[in-house]
């Protein structure tokens, strides 16, 4: 059975951050000759790892609202600088806008049963929702219009 992630984006304004701050990433890694992939590092590995990698997303909450996700590649142990073993969620580069789902602050992550995930915005819904200037979008959300 197939289940997400819904985790906090922290830092960021809108998904056009996110966007630009995971290609700046991949770009780097290239340049240094490394695999470019977006790996999210967090503390605690999800125990559900076969229904997360049966097409899962990791689902960012951006501003109060769940607004983009990304498939989920691969779960892996990654040993921090401190000793400590975490977790490392390999992301899929594609960045798929949702539509605005408001969500309430917390720590981590938490699982996001597929009948709760907020469905993607597809074809022009998506193009407009990206053009459109940040304040604007941020009102329509408030109004939930969107």
């Amino acid at each position: 059975m197939t289940v997400h992630l819904i985790k906090l984006c922290v830092g960021v304004r809108e998904v056009g951050d996110l966007l630009a701050w995971q290609t700046a990433r991949r770009a780097d890694m290239a340049a240094r000759g490394a695999h470019p992939e977006i790996v999210h590092v967090t503390r605690m590995t999800p125990r559900r790892r076969d229904d997360l990698l049966n097409g899962g997303s990791l689902y960012w909450v951006i501003k109060g609202f769940i607004q983009a996700r990304q498939s989920i590649v691969d779960l892996r142990v990654v040993n921090s600088d401190d000793g400590v073993r975490r977790c490392g969620i390999v992301l899929a580069s594609d960045l798929v806008l949702c539509a605005p789902s408001p969500r309430r602050p917390f720590q981590g992550w938490r699982y996001l049963a597929q009948t709760d995930a907020p469905r993607d915005l597809t074809g022009g819904a998506q193009a407009s929702l990206n053009d459109m200037p940040e304040e604007m979008r941020a009102e329509l959300m408030e109004l939930g219009l969107i």
